[in-house]
């Protein structure tokens, strides 16, 4: 069910920043109503438990309506008050208090122009909001959250939108059916010979344009940062030692004899003996 849950939940979002341009954090519009249900359930922190059914980080605003709505309440609503002023305050311009319900209607207006999320547990509110297109609508049900889907009426002016989009606007056919008059106009001067040579002079222009674009067509001009790959390169000559050339035997040998040769040679000393005297 969790997994089922999610899943929607991502769908909802997924179409009201598609669709009416909702960007992180979201901004969720809180009223009495909502934080006293979470104080009552225990869902805290407030803002990781919205955040949750989001799936973005969020900021959690209400106004200074709902703060005097809360505190005209009583005691019995005194936590509710001191858990609210701790949310981040929206601005509402009101400077006689109203209601929590008039104060979100005056702030969402007509289409929603600051994109906020609505949290409220009033059911009379949440109704109202299905009827103004892009306002997303949270509530709580025992200890959790929940994500209202969009209404038809939302679905409806998003669908008429996009037709809108396919379709040509008034200035576009206007300009349209300009340039097509100025086409046939100058189609019935082509007699003239200077109007001729400037057209000439276009098309030899276009032409010039035309080539241009084709000689850069050729050239490969790449958007795109290229990486250069690492080529395989040949071993380190520093590393490598070239090979010592073996003498045939024959020369070894011969090389050792000079070697023991003079060796003896050197050894040998001519001593000159003196004869021994005789007593």
């Amino acid at each position: 069910m969790r997994l089922k849950k999610q899943k929607r939940h991502r769908k909802i979002v997924r179409f009201y920043t598609a669709c009416f341009g909702f960007r992180q954090p979201f901004k969720v519009l809180c009223d009495g109503t909502f934080v006293h249900h979470l104080l009552v359930n225990h869902i805290s922190p407030p803002d990781n438990a919205v955040s949750t059914i989001l799936g973005a980080p969020v900021k959690l605003l209400t106004t200074r309506c709902v703060l005097a709505e809360l505190k005209s309440l009583g005691d019995s609503y005194s936590e509710s008050w001191k858990e609210a002023g701790k949310l981040f305050i929206a601005r509402c311009d009101h400077k006689r208090r109203k209601s929590a319900e008039a104060c979100f209607i005056d702030i969402i207006g007509e289409n929603n122009p600051e994109h906020f999320f609505v949290a409220t547990q009033d059911f009379d509110l949440r109704k109202k909001f299905q009827e103004v297109p892009g306002v997303p609508v949270l509530f709580g049900l025992r200890n959790a959250l929940l994500l209202e889907s969009p209404s038809s009426f939302q679905r409806q002016i998003v669908k008429s939108s996009e037709e809108k989009r396919l379709h040509m606007t008034d200035l576009e056919h206007k300009l349209l059916s300009d340039r097509q008059k100025n086409g046939l106009t100058s189609k019935e001067t082509e007699d003239s010979p200077d109007e001729n040579e400037a057209l000439e002079d276009q098309n030899s222009g276009l032409q010039a344009a035309m080539k241009a674009n084709r000689a850069k067509r050729k050239m490969i001009v790449k958007d795109r940062v290229q990486f250069k790959r690492n080529k395989a390169k040949g071993p380190n000559p520093l590393s490598c030692k070239k090979k010592k050339q073996r003498l045939p035997d024959i020369a070894l040998e011969k090389e050792e004899k000079d070697a023991g040769k003079t060796v003896r040679n050197r050894r040998k000393r001519k001593r000159s003996r003196k004869d021994k005297k005789l007593p």
